[in-house]
C-alpha cells in the first residue's frame, strides 16, 4: 500500500513567507503608492527585519517583478472566465473585454500602474513573469482575428483608446465614472471606422 506523500513543509513555509510579502507590499502600494514601497515598510509590516527579505527576494525589483508576474495572472484567470461567455457579436464582444479590463484596472490602481505603466525605475519584467501577460494578448488578438480585426495597427488602437480612458478616470476622477461612461462609445467609434457589425447599445 503507497503511503501519504511527504509534504515539503520548508517549501511550502518559505512560499508562504513570499507570498505574505507580496500581501503587505501591495497594501503599501494602494495606500501610498507603488513607488513609495520600501524593503523596511514591507518588513515592519510582517513582522520581519528588512535584511531578512533576501532570503526570499534577492532585491526590491525582484518584489516588483513577482507582483507583476501575480496581477497579469490575476487578469489571465478573470479573462479565462469571460472568455466563456463572449457575445457572438464582434461589437459586443469587444465592449464587454474592453469593460472587463477597465473595471479590472480601476479595482486597483497601483495594480494597474504596476502592469501597465513605467513608473519603477529599472524595472523591467522578467520573461517569467512577463508571460502571463503576453498569454492575454495573445488570447484577445485570437479573438478579435475572429472578427476580422487583423491589423496589428488597429489592435494598437483598441489598446490605446482603453488605456487613455484608464488613465484619464484615474488621473482626474478616480472613484467616479466620467470616463468609463464613455468607453462603449469610444469601442463603437472604433468598431464603426473598422466596419464592424452590432448594435451601439451601451453595456453601461
Amino acid at each position: 500500500m503507497l503511503g501519504t506523500p511527504i509534504r515539503d513543509r520548508q517549501t511550502e513555509r518559505r512560499e508562504a513567507t513570499r507570498a505574505e510579502i507580496l500581501d503587505a507590499a501591495w497594501t503599501i502600494a494602494a495606500d501610498k503608492g507603488l513607488t513609495e514601497v520600501t524593503l523596511r515598510d514591507v518588513a515592519v509590516a510582517i513582522g520581519m527585519q528588512a535584511p531578512s527579505l533576501y532570503s526570499y527576494f534577492p532585491s526590491k525589483l525582484a518584489i516588483y517583478d513577482a507582483m507583476f508576474g501575480q496581477a497579469w495572472t490575476q487578469y489571465s484567470e478573470v479573462f479565462a472566465a469571460a472568455e466563456l461567455t463572449l457575445p457572438r457579436s464582434a461589437r459586443a464582444a469587444i465592449k464587454k473585454v474592453a469593460n472587463l479590463f477597465f473595471d479590472f484596472a480601476m479595482a486597483s490602481p497601483a495594480r494597474y500602474q504596476l502592469m501597465n505603466e513605467r513608473v519603477i525605475p529599472g524595472f523591467v519584467p522578467t520573461p517569467e513573469s512577463y508571460a502571463p501577460a503576453v498569454d492575454v494578448l495573445e488570447r484577445m488578438r485570437t479573438h478579435l482575428h475572429r472578427f476580422g480585426v487583423n491589423d496589428p495597427g488597429d489592435i494598437d488602437l483598441l489598446l490605446a483608446l482603453v488605456g487613455g480612458l484608464i488613465n484619464a478616470q484615474q488621473a482626474n476622477e478616480p472613484g467616479g465614472d466620467r470616463w468609463a461612461r464613455l468607453l462603449d462609445k469610444g469601442v463603437d467609434m472604433f468598431a464603426d471606422n473598422l466596419g464592424l457589425p452590432g448594435s451601439r447599445r451601451r453595456s453601461r
